[in-house]
């Protein structure tokens, strides 16, 4: 976290409708989707009006408003099993969307998804495995989008494994930014994310 004060923007009149908006904005602890990644992400999902997406992991819930922002109408559920991350997601949701746009929803994402209307997107940014996978699969409707991040070995592993049975693309993605190194700049490399995105073909 900065020092710099929180922009509120529940409106998007500040920070408009586009997604990738500055980690900043977010209260987070560090477990959060970076604004480069989080960019590619949602032109996977390709946010549309009134749609519901399932953001799995929600963490800041920083994917889930970006969706909200960018569609009007569209609603997202974060599903997060650590209370105090829910309701850091619950108050940034509360600043930066529309009232109601966001619920969030306490548990683990294999134990919770059953009970949950069926989503035209899902995002998987944290607890992804083969069972959250396949219950999002299942739920989805032809044309439906899912995404899935992780820069774990057990994580990339799983987006090997999905893409082989599912198809869509796989990528891996490497953001370096410029930070001081002493009195001159260097590179400073993030943690390097894999990336599977696919679109639920017609039955």
């Amino acid at each position: 976290m900065t020092d710099e004060p929180m922009i509120e923007d529940r409106d998007c009149h500040v920070l408009g409708r586009t997604p990738g908006l500055p980690d900043r904005v977010f209260e987070h602890d560090g477990l959060i989707t970076k604004r480069h990644i989080r960019a590619t992400a949602l032109a996977h999902l390709r946010p549309l009006p009134g749609e519901l997406l399932w953001d799995v992991g929600a963490g800041a819930g920083s994917v889930a408003v970006e969706w909200c922002r960018a569609a009007e109408g569209a609603r997202a559920i974060g599903i997060e099993r650590n209370t105090v991350r829910a309701a850091r997601a619950r108050s940034n949701a509360e600043r930066l969307t529309s009232p109601g746009s966001v619920q969030v929803v306490e548990g683990p994402a294999a134990d919770t998804l059953w009970d949950l209307p069926n989503p035209d997107a899902v995002f998987i940014g944290g607890g992804g495995t083969m069972q959250v996978v396949e219950q999002a699969i299942g739920r989805l409707s032809s044309g439906g989008r899912i995404v899935v991040h992780g820069i774990t070995i057990e994580t990339e592993l799983l987006c090997v494994e999905v893409h082989s049975r599912w198809g869509g693309q796989l990528s891996r993605m490497q953001v370096e930014t410029a930070q001081p190194l002493g009195a001159l700049t260097g590179w400073q490399p993030a943690r390097t994310v894999i990336q599977w995105a696919c679109e639920k073909a017609s039955a």
